[in-house]
């Protein structure tokens, strides 16, 4: 055991100071700011004298720059203490990009951060418990620090992965009157030989089959990450996103998924500094940009790109948090109906290509011209930019920028960037589906979604419907769940069902453990898995979440017992579908039946809150329920909460 003396005692530590004389120079104070500011202004230029700044430029303004950053970094790169995750392991470049940009522009830039989880660091573990609620804790959090810096003029977000980006759009978006900018935060570069950061998360339940090596695995888990930094290299709920919040206007034209690292990342946040400034000149405020048809262009942009059900989630959240009005189910669907798929990227396809290919193929904008010459997008809508939506893509279809990213894709991958993003008479030519289909039933009277885009289309009929009966395998717990699968007990014909893993059980743990599983294993397309729990946004295959109510909430899912027979439908045309319980031992009966005994079933007795959920989860998953519950995107609804906590009163 080190002595304390060991730990304690160097020599050095007693060369102290108990004075310093402090910074040089004067306040450029007048005897208005005296009379009239509050203290705290006063306060603020004293501490930043403090800090180091020019005290003669303390009166210029001031802009904040908020960010996800992780970890620390040496000057060259390396290691000094990891991040949870690649992307929020370099952003503080960004950050530095950006603030260096606000000094030459005669501001004056502060920073702060609230880092974010990796939720493929915590699959299968307690940490999940946090994920989905961490979003709204960190939403709160950049809005105080927001609020408390009152001098700010202006606010710069930037962030990249799958909680800590939502939450920071939620932050942009309550701050309503203020210029906001939001610069994503890039994606990691593929290995050059190896598996994505999606695949290698499947290694463990492929060794158990015995499809790959211990050796393999150790190689393709380790050469998965191409570079340091970025959000994972498929379309999941980080890199759709970046998407999003470009679709929204919030970030500029053509940043989302740009390759972290690389040049044209660190100039993104240079000219995010840039526009901020002329927006606040201009006196362009967030409301502005943040309206209901930029709430119903990022949904259409989401759609195109077959983007990850969590934005079914974030997207109204995002809504709610700037005062709009949140999307419900049906406009969802509608949505969905109207929008084709136009993107060809990992996990959809139907090529695998990485998002830096979606990136240099033109990115958002380049979906977007498509989509505004079918009429599907408001173009009237102001952007980051300063410029409108039309303007933006009249730049785009014309620009440099265009053509060039464009030749790069041609000439470094021989890829045609076309057949990474379709135009809509191609993509209806390669049979491309609608993202998302929602399914309601007697087992989700409430509604349900699966990316029906991700179904395998060998077990989808001929015409666009993906039928299937099974018995039922019921789990109530994830790890039971992955366990079966691991010891063969999961078989093709099986329906998997999940229960108690909605908000109230597991603060909706997310369930990529078992659709990655069942992706790479080769019987997996023969299984199908409901849940009342959500999904990766890289998640494939005949998966049926955010199934309500949930079990804990009495919801039938949380009826169903091992060997009860079950009907699935998913009409990849209509985006609709049903999941419905239609049999007991051999007895068959439709689905209004159905419903009535399930109505008379209790609820399992093995269905309980997970015994290590954490008392902030369950607070939050009571206040999510409060506030529309699932479906209202899990947020904290205040009005409703206080309506609620009067009633009860």
């Amino acid at each position: 055991m080190v002595s304390l003396n060991e730990l304690l005692g160097s020599e050095r530590i007693y060369q102290i100071r108990t004075k310093a004389s402090g910074p040089a120079g004067k306040l450029p104070l007048d005897a208005d700011m005296l009379l009239h500011q509050p203290s705290g202004n006063l306060f603020g230029w004293t501490q930043n004298a403090g800090m180091g700044w020019n005290p003669a430029e303390l009166g210029r303004k001031q802009f904040l720059i908020l960010s996800t950053e992780g970890g620390r970094r040496a000057p060259d790169g390396s290691p000094i203490a990891l991040g949870y995750h690649t992307g929020h392991w370099e952003i503080g470049l960004l950050v530095e990009a950006a603030a260096r940009e606000f000094k030459r522009g005669q501001a004056i830039p502060f920073a702060g951060c609230v880092s974010d989880p990796c939720d493929g660091r915590t699959q299968g573990t307690t940490g999940m418990f946090d994920s989905l609620p961490y979003r709204n804790d960190a939403a709160i959090v950049f809005r105080r620090l927001i609020r408390s810096l009152p001098t700010r003029r202006g606010v710069l977000g930037v962030a990249t992965c799958d909680k800590g980006l939502p939450a920071m759009i939620m932050a942009l978006a309550g701050t309503r009157d203020l210029p906001v900018v939001l610069v994503p935060g890039g994606v990691t570069l593929p290995p050059t030989v190896g598996e994505d950061a999606g695949a290698v998360q499947t290694l463990g339940a492929r060794f158990s089959h015995g499809l790959v090596s211990l050796d393999e695995a150790a190689e393709l888990g380790c050469r998965a990450c191409g570079t340091p930094g970025g959000g994972c290299q498929f379309l999941g709920t980080a890199a759709t996103s970046q998407v999003v919040g470009e679709a929204l206007g919030l970030s500029l034209p053509h940043s989302a998924l740009a390759p972290s690292g690389e040049p044209v990342w660190t100039e993104l946040a240079v000219a995010s500094a840039r526009a901020l400034m002329e927006l606040e000149a201009r006196g362009v405020k967030s409301r502005e940009i943040l309206t209901d048809a930029a709430i119903r262009n990022a949904m259409v942009v989401h759609a195109a790109f077959g983007g990850s059900t969590n934005l079914l989630l974030h997207i109204p959240a995002i809504a709610h948090a700037a005062g709009l009005k949140r999307p419900t189910v049906d406009d969802w669907i509608a949505v969905n109906r109207a929008v084709p798929r136009l993107v060809s990227v990992l996990p959809n396809g139907p090529v695998h290509h990485p998002t830096v290919r979606v990136f240099l193929a033109g990115g958002v904008p380049e979906v977007m011209l498509h989509l505004r010459r079918l009429n599907l997008l408001e173009t009237r809508v102001l952007t980051a930019s300063g410029a409108s939506l039309d303007e933006v893509l009249n730049w785009w279809e014309a620009s440099e920028r265009r053509t060039k990213f464009r030749e790069l894709l041609r000439a470094q991958d021989g890829v045609d960037p076309d057949e990474v993003i379709f135009s809509p008479e191609r993509a209806k030519a390669r049979g491309l589906t609608s993202t998302v289909t929602f399914p309601r039933g007697n087992l989700a009277p409430e509604g349900a979604v699966i990316k029906s885009t991700a179904i395998d289309p060998s077990v989808v009929d001929a015409d666009g419907v993906y039928r299937k009966e099974g018995p039922a395998k019921v789990f109530t717990s994830e790890r039971a769940a992955i366990t079966a699968i691991k010891e063969k007990r999961i078989a093709a014909g099986d329906i998997l069902v999940l229960a108690g893993c909605g908000p109230m059980g597991t603060g909706m743990e997310e369930t990529y453990q078992l659709t990655s599983a069942l992706k790479h294993l080769p019987f997996g397309k023969h299984v199908a898995l409901i849940t009342d729990a959500r999904f990766s946004g890289v998640s494939t295959g005949a998966c049926v979440g955010h199934i309500g109510p949930e079990a804990l909430a009495g919801g039938p899912l949380g009826k169903l017992r091992d060997g009860d027979r079950l009907r699935l439908v998913i009409d990849r045309n209509t985006n609709t579908g049903s999941v419905d319980f239609i049999g007991e031992g051999t007895r068959q009966f439709s689905a209004e039946e159905g419903a009535a005994m399930l109505a008379k079933r209790p609820s399992r007795p093995d269905l309980d809150p997970n015994e290590t959920l954490p008392a902030d989860t369950r607070l939050w998953a009571a206040l999510q329920a409060a506030s529309g519950g699932t479906w209202g995107g899990c947020v904290f609804d205040a009005e409703a909460i206080l309506a609620r906590l009067r009633a009860d009163a």
